[in-house]
């Protein structure tokens, strides 16, 4: 019988949790930010109607151990995200949108109530159960694009605007001058 390979760096490790943490270390290593929640109290419907929810902003769900976690957290070059990973937590990973998770997780724990932040992750900074809330609260990447657009066209308007008005102030008594001019001819 041939046997197995040995798990790499001598872990008891069994292929499932090898594939877990495969799995998860993909994830984290796509993930622009993270938010970890406490999910005890949580029926399993109240847990899909989450998933539901989050797969629906393009976010995943993922309650897996802490243990399987870290390694994952650190095979993705996340290491400061194993500090928080205590407890039985879920992952809200978010992919496109860095405010995703947090906005989505909010508005679940504001109706449902059962559900907690514990912390969050967000481009190598590990932030805490406020910082999250305060994440929540950035409007989306369209709404400040469509701001930051405004702002930079309100200028351009303005000096359309001032320039109109310098050039209609000039012609207006060109056009007079003119008008005279061809009344005495």
């Amino acid at each position: 019988m041939a046997q197995s390979a040995a798990p790499p760096s001598g872990t008891r490790a069994g292929p499932r949790k090898h594939d877990a943490v495969a799995r998860l270390t993909e994830k984290l290593s796509r993930a622009t930010s993270a938010v970890i929640t406490d999910y005890r109290g949580l029926t399993v419907a109240q847990l899909e109607e989450l998933r539901g929810q989050l797969r629906s902003a393009g976010v995943d769900y993922v309650v897996v151990k802490n243990t399987l976690a870290r390694r994952a957290a650190e095979a993705a070059g996340k290491g400061p995200l194993t500090d928080v990973l205590v407890g039985p937590v879920g992952l809200a990973l978010g992919y496109d949108d860095l405010a995703a998770p947090a906005r989505v997780l909010s508005e679940y724990i504001r109706v449902n109530k059962r559900l907690s932040s514990v912390a969050g992750y967000v481009e190598g900074t590990v932030l805490d159960a406020e910082g999250v809330k305060t994440l929540a609260e950035l409007p989306s990447r369209e709404v400040l694009l469509s701001q930051l657009a405004g702002t930079l066209q309100s200028p351009l308007a303005q000096l359309a605007g001032s320039l109109d008005s310098v050039t209609s102030t000039f012609a207006s008594p060109l056009e007079a001058y003119r008008d005279k001019l061809n009344a005495a001819a």
